[in-house]
């Protein structure tokens, strides 16, 4: 029997010349990085925590801590900006020349804006939510709304809210689970970077940048990307919704979607089983030509 990995038996530390990343690895063989999502008191290890011990039977996984969100060094830097540039220099570090890279909602447009500027360096890409853009749904969806309530305004209510629009089933919200984000996503350090991203007037300021850029967004660009791609979404998920996969799943040129039921936005968390299989079958398929 597989032993369970632990917190502090997998946590790693990297120093760069931007500060120290900090991470968890566990298991031997082909690297697998996992990049994790955003909101409030989120971090690496509560995403993938669960699914840790399966896949490293297969991968010697490496689940990176992102610069801002209270575990890594923090980042002046807007979050999502500076998080490419923490996996590259996470990989430089290590020594890897190219990965399999899991990315849940944020993490997953991290990890294709990585294999868009770096094509070698990432070989297959699971994303879980997030990737692509609105196409019939409102955007921003109902859980960003509640993102941005509970970051401009913090409290135990409006965090207990948003978590219940991250979920099909409201039983994943416990109470060690609110109790977990409530600390993390309250530090002072953590918060200030969280408003940065999710505060109401810097997401207004971000949607002004992005209709006056010269430079097209990464959605826009899809259709350079050469990683074989697995996009995985649950079908009731009110943060992203299951529309936004339409764009990729048309432009991606190597890509496969799986939609799992009655699943919110962490699906790798309420469709646990059905998700790693998929995402297995698909990392440990052999390459054709």
């Amino acid at each position: 029997m597989t032993r369970e990995p632990t917190y502090a038996s997998t946590l790693r530390e990297l120093a760069t010349d931007q500060g120290v990343l900090r991470y968890h690895e566990a298991g031997e063989g082909p690297p697998l990085l996992f990049l994790h999502g955003s909101g409030p008191g989120v971090t690496g290890w509560r995403n993938f925590r669960g699914n840790l011990a399966r896949f490293a039977e297969h991968f010697r996984c490496l689940i990176l801590e992102f610069p801002g969100f209270g575990v890594s060094d923090p980042t002046d830097q807007h979050p999502m900006l500076a998080a490419p540039g923490a996996v590259v220099r996470f990989l430089d570090g290590l020594g890897l020349t190219q990965v399999d890279v899991v990315g849940n909602s944020m993490g997953g447009i991290v990890g294709a804006q990585v294999a868009l500027a770096h094509p070698d360096r990432v070989r297959r890409l699971v994303t879980v939510g997030g990737l692509g853009r609105s196409v019939f749904s409102p955007a921003p969806g109902e859980g960003i709304k509640l993102l941005m309530e509970f970051t401009d305004d913090p409290s135990r209510e409006k965090l207990v809210r948003w978590l219940n629009a991250m979920v099909y089933d409201p039983a994943l919200v416990t109470e060690e689970l609110i109790e977990e984000r409530w600390a993390q996503a309250t530090d002072p350090e953590t918060l200030a970077a969280a408003r940065r991203m999710y505060g109401s007037a810097a997401m207004t300021a971000a949607m002004k940048a992005a209709e006056a850029a010269d430079t097209p967004p990464y959605w826009a660009m899809l259709h350079r990307l050469r990683a074989r791609t697995l996009i995985t979404w649950g079908r009731d998920d009110r943060v992203s919704p299951v529309d936004m996969a339409l764009l990729p799943m048309r432009t991606i040129r190597d890509v496969e979607v799986h939609v799992f039921p009655d699943c919110g936005h962490w699906v790798m968390i309420e469709q646990k089983d059905a998700w790693e299989s998929a995402v297995l079958a698909f990392l440990t398929r052999k390459d054709t030509a």
